[in-house]
């Protein structure tokens, strides 16, 4: 299969160019020629199979024609060696709990699966590549530990100081080996607005292979569909429709839930929550796309301003804003709301939210409003520890520190302050 840009003004190129490149030379997101829907049977007999088999059945059109079929399962087996639970937690209401990985974050999927990908690309290959990736907060830590010591890459990590916890700055900065990470005095949207203009800087494209392992790649953004595929096969038995809550920030998460449902998942309906950057549900309000600048909230993995895979999601739909809102709603919601989610979580079902998955709940609760039998699953995309102070202090617990995270607690932090493009571009070209 190949993959086109969704600017149109570049050639068709293969997975594994489109995963090296990043995104395309006419600076479009690359997507799928086609996406094939699986034989009604595969999801008649999910229950049946175990999430290997789901995994490469779902995946293996994407990749098949760079990736033989051995080294694909032995690729998945490294990716998905963690669980993927749904938890019930009230009559109707379910999360999908997406952080075992080693991060304790839902980007440990796509990460890992870049990766192992490029690794298995670059195999051989005489010339570095340099992955150049901006955070607003769990994509660098996932990053970073999943292409620690991968031969013949180098790792890049840009995010915006002061504006991810601690615990999230500690897993990027204090790694070492091929990863360095570099503290912008700016917003996520500055990180981002950076790396984008890298990808169109001809001098450095000329010194060196430079790729992206945001959800603007291929290799991290598709293989997100899996756990939608993982939580429908525990929740088919409930005979009902089935709704998904994704806290949203660039997109790619729900972008790609929209993917599996487009392969035949039987999911009825999408909710994209937001925090206060509230872009895409001022879209689905009034058809106009506005970005905006970011703002800082405490769910600050969604603190984007212009999310990057949004245009993937209307392409899905033919940019038929009617066939998309059959699909799609979206809702935003302030720090306070957040708040007082966590504690009625906590107090309702004894269960401990994150922020983000918190906005989750709230979307999902606000949607089945008006579909009051519909069964809704939330997504929690990160471990609460992950966001220690507004946990403890909303729910007035003290949270247990899971071992991910005690590894990197007394680490040293490593990082170089940097303000401006030039000073990325400098960094990269003294490599």
């Amino acid at each position: 299969m190949n993959f086109y840009s969704l600017n149109n003004q570049a050639p068709e190129v293969s997975f594994k160019d489109a995963v090296i490149a990043g995104i395309a030379p006419d600076r479009g997101l690359y997507f799928p020629e086609n996406i094939e829907p699986l034989p009604d049977s595969f999801f008649e007999r999910i229950e049946e199979l175990s999430n290997l088999e789901i995994a490469f059945n779902a995946i293996h059109q994407f990749v098949s024609d760079d990736i033989h079929n051995e080294k694909l399962k032995e690729i998945l087996a490294k990716v998905l060696d963690f669980d993927f639970p749904v938890v019930e937690l009230e009559e109707n209401v379910a999360t999908l709990e997406l952080f075992h990985g080693p991060t304790m974050a839902f980007k440990d999927v796509g990460a890992r699966f870049m990766a192992n990908c490029l690794g298995y690309f670059s195999e051989g290959e005489k010339s570095e590549v340099t992955v150049l990736v901006a955070t607003s907060g769990d994509t660098g830590g996932a990053v970073a530990n999943g292409f620690l010591g991968v031969e013949g890459v180098k790792v890049v990590i840009l995010y915006p100081s002061g504006k991810v916890s601690d615990i999230q700055e500690r897993q990027l900065t204090t790694l070492g080996q091929n990863i360095t990470a570099l503290e912008v005095d700016g917003t996520f949207d500055d990180c981002q607005k950076m790396v984008k203009t890298a990808f169109l800087d001809q001098e450095l494209l000329g010194n060196m292979k430079l790729t992206s392992a945001n959800s603007i790649n291929v290799a991290r953004w598709l293989p997100q569909l899996l756990y939608f595929l993982f939580a429908y096969k525990q929740v088919k038995s409930k005979g009902k429709e089935i709704v998904f809550s994704v806290p949203s920030g660039n997109f790619g998460n729900i972008c790609a839930g929209l993917v599996a449902q487009k392969l035949g998942m039987p999911a009825e309906h999408f909710i994209a929550s937001t925090n206060v950057n509230d872009t895409v549900p001022e879209f689905m309000r009034t058809k106009n796309y506005n970005p905006k600048p970011s703002t800082a909230t405490i769910s600050n993995a969604m603190d984007v301003g212009d999310p990057s895979n949004f245009i993937r999601i209307r392409y899905l739909f033919q940019d038929d804003f009617e066939l998309l809102r059959q699909n799609l709603s979206s809702y935003s919601f302030t720090d306070d709301e957040t708040k007082k989610a966590l504690l009625e979580i906590y107090e309702n079902s004894n269960y401990i939210a994150d922020p983000h998955g918190a906005v989750g709940y709230l979307g999902l609760k606000k949607y089945q409003e008006n579909h009051l039998n519909s069964y809704g699953i939330f997504l929690e995309t990160a471990h609460p520890v992950k966001f220690l102070d507004v946990v403890e202090e909303t729910i007035g617990e003290e949270l247990e520190i899971p071992p991910q995270i005690k590894k990197v607690m007394d680490k040293e932090k490593k990082s170089i302050r940097i303000k401006k493009y030039t000073a990325l571009k400098e960094y990269l070209l003294k490599g």
